[in-house]
C-alpha cells in the first residue's frame, strides 16, 4: 500500500499495461503512468494499426491506475498547434483520465492552451531549463491544479553532466512564489537514489521506469528522512543556478529554445515514424 506520509504520486514510466499490472502488484497501488512514442516502441503487443494498438494499452493502463494517464501526441519540428491539438482531442477521448503531452516548443504551448481551453489536461513534456517552466507557468494561468503537469527530465541532464535535480529544485522553489496550479513531474528518473530525492525536492510526482519501482520496493519503499543527504549530486555534475522570473509576464517573451528538447522531439519523431512504417 501507498505509505501514509508520502505526499508525491507515484508514475509507473512504461506503455506496456503487463508492466502496469506489474507494479500494482508489487507496491500495492499506482497512481498514474506515462507513456510516449519511445516506450510504445519497446512493446512487443504492438500489432496492426500503431494508434490502435497505443489505444488499446492506454485503456488497459487507465483502468489500473487511480488517477492519470498521459498520452503523447506525434510532433516534430513542423508539426503545427493546429495538428497537435487536432491529435489531442482524438487521444483525450481515449480513456476519462488523460493527461495529453506536448513538446515545450512555441506550437507545442500554443496547442496545450488550445486544448485546456476545451477542458483537456496536459502535461508538457520534454523541460530542461527554468525559463521553459516560467513560460508554462504563464502560458497556462486561470487553469486548475491538476490540469497541468510539467516534466523535467532530469537524466538527460545528467547524461551531460548537470544535475538535473538542481533543475526540479529550482522549477519548486520558482512555482512555490506562485499560485500553485502547474505540479511538478519528475520524468526521466534512472535509478532509486534520484527517485528518492524528488521525493524529498517535494515533486508532486514522480515517474519511473519498472525496474526502479521494484528495487524502491525491494527496500521497503523508503521515504527521505528531513535531514535527508542525497548522494546523486555527491559526483561532481555541474549545478544549475536558481534564475529569478516574473510569473506575471506573457509566455512567449520567454527563451524557451533548448538544445535537449530539439533532439528529444527529434528522438520521439523517429520512433513514432519507425512505429507508423511497421
Amino acid at each position: 500500500m501507498k505509505p501514509v506520509s508520502l505526499k508525491t504520486d507515484i508514475f509507473l514510466d512504461s506503455a506496456d499495461p503487463k508492466e502496469t499490472k506489474e507494479a500494482v502488484n508489487i507496491l500495492g497501488f499506482l497512481d498514474g503512468q506515462t507513456t510516449n512514442p519511445s516506450l510504445l516502441a519497446k512493446n512487443h503487443n504492438i500489432k496492426g494499426n500503431v494508434l490502435n494498438s497505443y489505444r488499446e494499452n492506454i485503456e488497459k493502463i487507465s483502468d489500473l491506475v487511480s488517477k492519470s494517464v498521459s498520452i503523447e501526441v506525434y510532433s516534430d519540428k513542423s508539426t503545427t498547434a493546429q495538428d497537435m491539438f487536432r491529435q489531442a482531442r482524438a487521444m483525450n477521448s481515449w480513456v476519462p483520465n488523460a493527461h495529453i503531452k506536448f513538446p515545450i516548443t512555441p506550437n507545442g504551448i500554443e496547442a496545450s492552451r488550445m486544448a485546456l481551453n476545451c477542458g483537456i489536461n496536459v502535461n508538457m513534456t520534454l523541460c530542461f531549463s527554468q525559463e521553459q517552466a516560467a513560460a508554462v507557468y504563464t502560458a497556462t494561468l486561470g487553469t486548475r491544479k491538476g490540469d497541468v503537469f510539467i516534466s523535467p527530465f532530469v537524466g538527460r541532464l545528467y547524461d551531460t553532466g548537470q544535475s538535473g535535480m538542481d533543475l526540479v529544485r529550482n522549477i519548486i522553489q520558482m512555482y512555490n512564489d506562485g499560485n500553485g496550479h502547474v505540479e511538478v513531474l519528475t520524468a526521466s528518473v534512472r535509478n532509486l537514489d534520484q527517485f528518492v530525492f524528488a521525493i524529498h525536492l517535494g515533486s508532486d510526482i514522480v515517474t519511473a521506469p519498472l525496474y526502479v519501482l521494484k528495487e524502491w520496493a525491494k527496500h521497503g519503499m523508503p521515504l527521505p528522512p528531513q535531514n535527508y543527504e542525497s548522494p546523486v549530486d555527491s559526483f561532481g555534475f555541474k549545478p544549475i543556478p536558481y534564475k529569478n522570473f516574473n510569473l506575471s509576464g506573457r509566455w512567449f517573451d520567454f527563451n524557451i529554445t533548448h538544445l535537449l528538447t530539439e533532439i528529444g522531439l527529434q528522438r520521439f519523431a523517429d520512433d513514432w515514424n519507425k512505429l507508423l512504417e511497421k
